[in-house]
């Protein structure tokens, strides 16, 4: 097999029935993975000459359960094979109380993989995922986790610690128009001076330079985007602490065309040249 790149890695995911496997493999998913549950063990060798290949699939996520049955004892040697030919392999184990497990087989009314009672199926699962338990590069136990601390502790142990990992929205909008719905953080700028209302601006956007020249002469203008850029800057690593894997930043004026084009393309070139991926929309420019 050829040698992978630094930037290939693997995850396998695993734990006990009803300890957040699932929920786990939801959150890598957010965070731009490529996610497989439940992969058969026995193409696991030729999935990863795939991955491999594949510049899409750089950073993968594989869940696997207990429904391998007893060829779960052999994964713990492939995944030393998979390290030796030079991918990136980790384990995440999720495991809870048994009574943690009882009662959420007992809400949700789902059937055990493994059939018959709970707490007898728990203690057979357990006997047969030893083995990767003992082999996880780390453990989470989700007893008393809320989704929102599981997706911390799922960016802490994949390293997304850095906001430069996180995508970035700047998308400038009118109030006439509504507000965009999947916004995370809304600003209002129509407290700034109006170009619309400026002979020789009304028909030009806030991509034109006329128009971003006449709202930098504004001394609150200059004030207020460069205090607004370090809040955004110091809320960042919060949102990723969080699991935010995607933040769109919303930029609302009147009509969509002049103040809040301008202050979202000011904000996404100020992001962009510190490293951060950003993307830039224009909803209402040309309403």
């Amino acid at each position: 097999m050829t040698q992978a790149s630094d930037e290939k890695k693997i995850f396998f995911i695993s734990g006990v029935s009803g300890a957040g496997k699932s929920q786990a493999l939801k959150v890598f998913e957010d965070f731009g993975w490529f996610c497989v549950d439940n992969l058969p063990i026995a193409l696991l060798d030729q999935f990863a000459r795939l991955a491999l290949k594949s510049p899409r699939m750089t950073r993968v996520a594989l869940g696997m359960d207990v429904r391998e049955g007893r060829l779960l004892a052999i994964l713990p040697p492939l995944i030393k094979e998979l390290k030796a030919q030079g991918l990136k392999v980790h384990v995440l184990f999720l495991d809870a109380s048994d009574d943690a497990i009882v009662r959420r087989f007992s809400e949700t009314r789902h059937r055990h993989p493994l059939g018959g009672k709970v707490a007898d199926a728990v203690k057979a699962e357990r006997k047969l995922l030893g083995p990767i338990k003992a082999a996880a590069d780390r453990v989470i136990d989700t007893t008393h986790l809320s989704l929102g601390e599981l997706k911390e502790k799922i960016s802490e142990t994949i390293g997304l610690t850095r906001t430069r990992e996180m995508t970035l929205q700047v998308v400038s909008f009118g109030y006439k128009n509504g507000m965009p719905i999947d916004a995370d953080i809304v600003m209002d700028v129509r407290f700034l001076p109006n170009p619309h209302y400026v002979k020789g601006l009304r028909a030009k956007t806030g991509l034109d330079a006329p128009v971003q020249k006449y709202i930098l002469a504004q001394p609150i203008a200059r004030r207020f985007l460069e205090e607004w850029r370090r809040v955004i800057t110091m809320l960042l690593p919060y949102y990723v602490k969080e699991g935010k894997s995607y933040l769109t930043i919303a930029v609302g004026c009147t009509g969509g065309r002049h103040r809040s084009v301008f202050c979202t393309r000011w904000l996404a070139q100020k992001l962009r040249s510190s490293g951060h991926p950003v993307q830039e929309f224009h909803r209402d420019i040309t309403a």
